[in-house]
């Protein structure tokens, strides 16, 4: 089972090209470690999928959490889309699974993923994102530190600020 998620978590910018996370077109023969699946390829090999070995599944923005909500303790990454960077279905999801399912493996942000979108992402749940190619890192690891603290609390410290000790 992955490590809990601490509240100081760094995001993690995610080079394609050096992913160790691969997808398979079609629903593989047999396990592999490091797959990335989907939801229809999960369910065709969740109950042959040994417990040893790595999965991560990727679920479209249209899907719902809940439906494999039994089975989040067996993906060390979850692997949500944005199609559109105006459509914010992906964030809800990742609320979701940290905060009703307190999933603690990767929440990574897919798709149309720009640099405007790291404070909430990095608030709602992600802790790891593909940007979109044309996205610099340095940009983004420069938006991150723009909101050191949220009045109303996230989802890893869910206190308002006027509840937490002040340091």
């Amino acid at each position: 089972m992955p490590p809990e998620p601490s509240k100081t978590t760094i995001m993690q910018f995610i080079d394609i090209d050096q992913d160790t996370w691969q997808m398979s077109a079609e629903t593989p023969n047999a396990p592999a470690a490091n797959l990335l699946l989907t939801s229809a390829q999960w369910r065709a090999l969740r109950e042959s999928w040994p417990a040893g070995v790595p999965v991560g599944l990727k679920l479209a923005n249209d899907e719902g959490v809940e439906d494999v909500a039994a089975d989040l303790p067996r993906f060390a990454l979850v692997a949500l889309h944005f199609p559109k960077w105006v459509d914010g279905r992906a964030y809800s999801q990742a609320h979701l699974l940290r905060a009703r399912y307190r999933y603690a493996g990767e929440v990574r942000a897919t798709g149309e993923v720009l640099v405007d979108m790291l404070p909430l992402l990095q608030r709602s749940g992600f802790d790891a994102v593909v940007l979109r190619a044309d996205q610099s890192v340095d940009a983004a690891r420069r938006a991150l530190g723009f909101f050191p603290a949220y009045y109303q609390g996230d989802v890893r410290e869910t206190r308002p600020l006027f509840g937490r000790a002040s340091a």
